[in-house]
């Protein structure tokens, strides 16, 4: 038999071994949903960009210095925004659609789409060379299904669709890599900030439906975060000390509230058997940056791995040391949150209120059987 020393020291083990698996697999909820696709932007690309001429890229050290399998191509210390969504719906990360193996089974729980750079539009990012936007993310999901159709009889396809979650994190690029750089886009930003949201929202409703016409059905669509808070922009010395740059946060309003309607409006009809959500990422990241210390945060105006102001002039090098206490920052990066900023968003987006999420949660939406 073991001594008491034996014992705890036996229990440390398997606690510490419980505690690792659980950060490999998420949170062991019931499975919610057959399948997660993932479009998007840097915020929720798992790799794709790995696979592309791009120097937006973050398959390096140290990057995922928190992640299980080191650097993957994901922009934070750990798990993203729709790794940990997943995690709650019960549903594992989906691969990478550059991946040459994504194929046959593995793509029957999802597939991830998601590129560094991609925005909206189709030039937004163009600087950083390839790119998935959100156009050639709908037809690489055209490819997807292809290959299902091969696989599935048409009434289970069809079930899987729609009853698949779709998250679709778009908008931030068009900001920061368009419509913020008059000098390398000066066409977007003759636009004023309400027309330029329109030029955004009539092309992102075209891909919508699209998306629709094809057979999904459950829609997850988060608004853009406060930019003007992020370490990039506080880096420019324009904000106030301890304020965000206010212009910037106020020329998103007209994209998210033009969102949160477009919704509204595809859930009022002209969409039978679709349920869209909108989630407010920037309320919640607003009351994250408001409240720090409720969620556990101390620093929320730098980043905890990157050079310069706010250490958001330059983002995160490569070999850089990056801050120790990762889980007490609001910013990974010049851009990005860390895993811990992310773990709230998810929850929120998982289960929060009206306030959070429009008119339901994704828990809701994914209870919902089409």
């Amino acid at each position: 038999m073991l001594n008491m020393d034996g014992q705890r020291w036996w229990f440390m083990v398997v606690l510490v071994a419980a505690c690792w698996w659980k950060d490999v697999v998420g949170q062991q909820q019931q499975r919610q949903a057959p399948a997660i696709w993932v479009m998007g932007d840097s915020l929720v690309d798992n790799g794709n960009n790995n696979f592309l001429r791009s120097i937006a890229r973050a398959n390096y050290y140290p990057y995922g210095i928190d992640y299980y399998r080191g650097p993957t191509g994901r922009f934070c210390n750990a798990r993203t925004f729709s790794d940990i969504l997943g995690d709650w719906l019960g549903i594992p990360a989906p691969p990478q659609f550059s991946d040459p193996t994504t194929a046959g089974n593995r793509i029957l729980g999802g597939v991830n789409y998601a590129s560094a750079a991609g925005g909206i539009l189709d030039e937004s990012g163009q600087h950083y060379g390839e790119r998935f936007t959100l156009s050639q993310q709908v037809l690489n999901f055209e490819t997807t299904l292809n290959q299902l159709r091969t696989m599935m009889s048409p009434a289970n396809l069809t079930q899987l669709l729609s009853n698949s979650i779709v998250v679709m994190v778009f908008g931030s690029n068009d900001y920061i890599n368009n419509y913020l750089m008059p000098n390398i886009y000066p066409t977007s930003r003759m636009c004023t900030p309400e027309t330029f949201a329109n030029i955004l929202l009539n092309h992102y409703a075209r891909k919508l439906h699209t998306l629709y016409i094809l057979g999904l059905r459950k829609f997850f669509l988060p608004g853009v975060g406060p930019l003007g808070c992020i370490p990039n922009q506080l880096a420019t010395g324009q904000a106030p000390p301890g304020r965000c740059l206010d212009s910037v946060n106020q020329m998103l309003g007209p994209f998210n509230e033009g969102l949160k309607r477009l919704v509204g409006q595809f859930n009022g009809g002209s969409h039978p058997g679709a349920t869209f959500v909108y989630g407010n990422t920037y309320g919640v990241f607003g009351d994250i940056l408001n409240n720090p210390a409720r969620y556990g945060f101390v620093v929320r105006d730098r980043a905890c791995c990157g050079v310069g102001r706010n250490q958001g002039q330059i983002t995160c090098l490569p070999l850089a040391t990056p801050c120790f206490n990762r889980d007490q920052y609001v910013f990974w990066d010049a851009f990005h949150p860390t895993q811990a900023a992310n773990g709230v968003l998810a929850q929120r987006a998982y289960s929060g209120s009206t306030t959070d999420c429009f008119p339901i949660n994704v828990q809701q939406l994914a209870q919902l059987r089409l």
